[in-house]
């Protein structure tokens, strides 16, 4: 159903707004990520072996995917400044949670909760999508997905010198306090959608399993952008055990630091943004795809070399967020009444992926060390360009459609 006040929506993107949402996207994804520089030092505390202490990670992507699939999609049929609101209020009681975390079984569920809440970054995307011209819906996207890639990296950043210096609950308490400050920016500045959906909730979930029935690219996208966020995760969720070996003996701050070179991807994605309004989404993909293959390759070989990681984190970055903006820029063209439940099908895979990626390295790592985890980033990151060579027609997706 078209909201009746669509035609007043483009006046309300303003700059203003667009860097609310940006800042907030920024912020709030961050809360997902503070932990993985501090799992060492979480392992540590609690008496833990690395594998279990991996586990906050994989719990709180968990939690992510549990936010999308049960939250996000009531974004079509409630007010969605109203839901954000209700929902930072979840956020700040979950990472006071996490500070005060006493076991891990504790710190288990606490990290659970902070991903099931930290949503708000997948319900202003789709509102952006919402409130933008047709012909700048990529390269608004792309604004905001910079502030999201920004959040995901500089987290480690902050997160790592935080811990090092402070403590690893030190940046839970700060996060919380962040999370007060956005509450309020939201309610004095963000504009109010009015929701476009009016049937019950029950059917609002099973429209879900419709929507991924009727949209081939939709699946195809989901498809791809797990397998990609499983090798990112693989990654990212290891390295500070590898930073932890003799040849490197670095601790949380290096890690972090780690998230500076990533940074650079965020240039990337904005300009992926604006190029995905004027070219085939195709081809961009197959070539953002294959940088994800490239970094593996490198990352295997540089075991013992920081050149070599920084190489490698740049281009995984550039490869893994550029591709996640040009599958969001395919899925929000296909139903402009459904893309918060479109995007919920698309993000639940996207971090269900993640979290998996997380799983299996971590478990990979005791066996088998660095070479278990480039192993396989490799063989997940080959098989998403295998099945995008194999799917060119239906992925194909002429600049006519997407701005539609």
């Amino acid at each position: 159903m078209k909201n009746n006040h669509q035609g007043n929506y483009e006046q309300q993107l303003t700059p203003l707004t667009l860097w609310v949402m940006t800042i907030t996207t920024c912020l709030v994804v961050a809360n997902i990520y503070y932990n993985q520089p501090l799992l060492n030092d979480i392992a540590q505390d609690f008496k833990v072996s690395t594998a279990k202490a991996g586990q906050v990670s994989m719990y709180t992507q968990m939690g992510y995917a549990a936010g999308l699939l049960f939250i996000v999609p009531l974004a079509d049929m409630l007010q969605r400044k109203k839901l954000m609101l209700i929902d930072f209020a979840l956020i700040i009681a979950s990472l006071l949670a996490i500070g005060f975390s006493k076991n891990i079984i504790l710190l288990y569920a606490a990290s659970f909760l902070v991903g099931l809440s930290s949503v708000i970054p997948q319900l202003l995307i789709p509102m952006v999508a919402h409130l933008a011209k047709p012909s700048e819906r990529g390269k608004k996207i792309g604004f905001v997905q910079s502030g999201l890639l920004i959040g995901i990296l500089l987290s480690r950043t902050i997160s790592g010198f935080a811990g090092a210096h402070f403590g690893w609950r030190s940046i839970f308490y700060i996060a919380a306090g962040l999370m007060v400050v956005l509450w309020f920016l939201v309610y004095r500045l963000l504009p109010e959608i009015e929701p476009s959906y009016h049937g019950k909730y029950g059917s609002l979930m099973k429209s879900l399993i419709d929507i991924f029935k009727e949209e081939p690219k939709l699946r195809l996208a989901a498809f791809r952008g797990a397998l990609c966020f499983a090798a990112f995760s693989a990654f990212w969720s290891t390295l500070i055990f590898l930073l932890r070996l003799p040849q490197f003996n670095e601790g949380s701050d290096v890690a972090g630091l780690f998230g500076l070179v990533g940074a650079f991807g965020a240039i990337a994605v904005g300009f992926m943004g604006r190029l995905s309004d004027k070219m085939d989404a195709y081809k961009l993909s197959t070539f953002t795809i294959l940088l994800l293959v490239i970094s593996f390759i490198v990352f295997f070989f540089s075991g013992s070399s920081f050149i070599g990681l920084v190489i490698g984190v740049i281009l995984m970055d550039m490869g893994v967020q550029a591709t996640h903006i040009s599958n969001q820029t395919i899925i929000f063209s296909l139903n402009p009444a459904a893309r918060n439940r479109i995007n919920t099908v698309y993000m639940v895979s996207y971090f269900v992926g993640g979290s998996l990626g997380t799983l299996v390295a971590t478990q990979l790592w005791g066996s088998y060390g660095w070479n278990g985890v480039c192993a396989i980033g490799t063989i997940l990151s080959v098989i998403v360009l295998i099945v995008q060579l194999l799917n060119h027609k239906n992925m194909t997706v002429s600049n006519k459609t997407v701005q539609q």
